[in-house]
């Protein structure tokens, strides 16, 4: 197990093809949680390799979502950061 003294950084990849379910609502909390615990960063990357099952607006939706529930990002779009892109088929 990590020390939890050591700052963490995590990801969350969610792909935009629909509506976050509460799955991903889960994990993005926990994730967040924890690397705000470690003083780490949270990092929101767009899995958009699935043209096929892509939905308009989805990305949007994401980030409304996370917003809405007060999960922030450190890196990612929107915010930008040092390691882009942040959006898998760039």
């Amino acid at each position: 197990m990590t020390d939890s003294t050591t700052p963490a950084r995590v990801r969350f990849a969610p792909s935009p093809t629909g509506f976050l379910h509460l799955g991903s609502v889960r994990t993005a909390i926990f994730d967040w949680l924890f690397a705000r615990h470690t003083g780490g960063q949270f990092i929101l990357r767009i899995e958009d390799t699935d043209q096929t099952r892509f939905a308009e607006g989805t990305t949007e939706g994401i980030e409304r979502s996370l917003a809405w529930l007060g999960v922030d990002w450190d890196e990612g779009p929107i915010v930008g950061g040092p390691f882009a892109p942040y959006f898998q088929s760039e």
